[in-house]
């Protein structure tokens, strides 16, 4: 596939057919978001559910003091809501992730896999494209969550945490696509999911403050504070408040990296995974 208008890049594609194929790659992905309504509404049930049910339960047990970006004391139920964002995220990643191992067999990913398109590019495509499937998750459970009385101080917040929205998702879903190479069924990857959602769920920032965690156990504080999850976590949470947590940012960055690395490297055709398990690579 190739185009001929346009400013030629390397490979022989035009900066034109670039576009084309991130468009085309980011509306196939909204047409089967919106083919999927329970796919939208089970990733709106789920934190709703945590928000209206398990933060009520706990809310006169689990108060949260003072800490940083909160000026005063807070309810539980606003405490955990970046963290149910994250969560919102993280289900989303994987399962974009999740329909890579489909299309890289026998959907139309199997035939970009062939095409002259760089394998990095066609990844951030992907990316790209479940960045903003779950931009319109997150801000519809924000929506409700307003009605809820959960909500930043300042409407800003809404803006402002829009770039650490784009970095956590990305950061997600680039773990969730270095994972899917690793697998050629759909039952694998769904199987280990489970694995790896629900430690770096909890074992995070999400449900409780650090310094409980670190009152009730050291190894599990030590755990909670290299866990990629609860870095996303806080920079969402300090992005509702307008305001930049560095370290946290720094480590989002740094994963996303890593993971993307990662992913590329899985999905080359002459070093990764995916050429050695005779897949679309197999052809090249």
């Amino acid at each position: 596939m190739s185009v001929t208008t346009g400013s030629a890049a390397p490979g022989g594609v035009s900066a034109r057919g670039y576009l084309i194929c991130l468009l085309g790659v980011v509306w196939r992905e909204g047409l089967r978001f919106l083919h999927q309504r329970g796919r939208f509404l089970s990733a709106l049930v789920r934190p709703l559910v945590w928000l209206f049910i398990f933060a009520a339960g706990f809310r006169a047990t689990l108060g949260v003091s003072i800490i940083p970006p909160y000026e005063t004391y807070i309810l539980y139920e606003v405490y955990i809501a970046p963290g149910l964002i994250a969560m919102i995220q993280l289900f989303n990643g994987l399962q974009s992730s999740l329909s890579m191992v489909y299309d890289r067999e026998v959907g139309a990913m199997r035939i970009l896999l062939v095409s002259p398109y760089p394998r990095w590019f066609l990844l951030v495509s992907k990316l790209v494209a479940g960045i903003a499937v779950s931009l319109l998750q997150v801000y519809a459970f924000l929506l409700v969550a307003y009605f809820w009385d959960v909500q930043p101080d300042n409407p800003i917040g809404y803006l402002t945490v829009l770039p650490a929205l784009v970095l956590t998702g990305f950061m997600l879903g680039a773990m969730g696509l270095a994972m899917s190479s690793v697998f050629k069924q759909l039952e694998n990857f769904a199987s280990v999911m489970n694995f790896v959602i629900f430690p770096m769920f909890f074992a995070s920032s999400a449900l409780y403050p650090l310094w409980r965690v670190q009152q009730a156990s050291e190894p599990l504080y030590a755990i909670c504070r290299f866990n990629p999850f609860t870095h996303a976590v806080e920079l969402i949470r300090f992005a509702l408040y307008g305001q930049v947590e560095w370290t946290s940012l720094t480590v989002v960055l740094c994963c996303s990296a890593v993971f993307l690395g990662a992913a590329v490297f899985a999905y080359d055709p002459s070093v990764g995974l995916t050429g050695r398990r005779g897949g679309p690579d197999a052809a090249r």
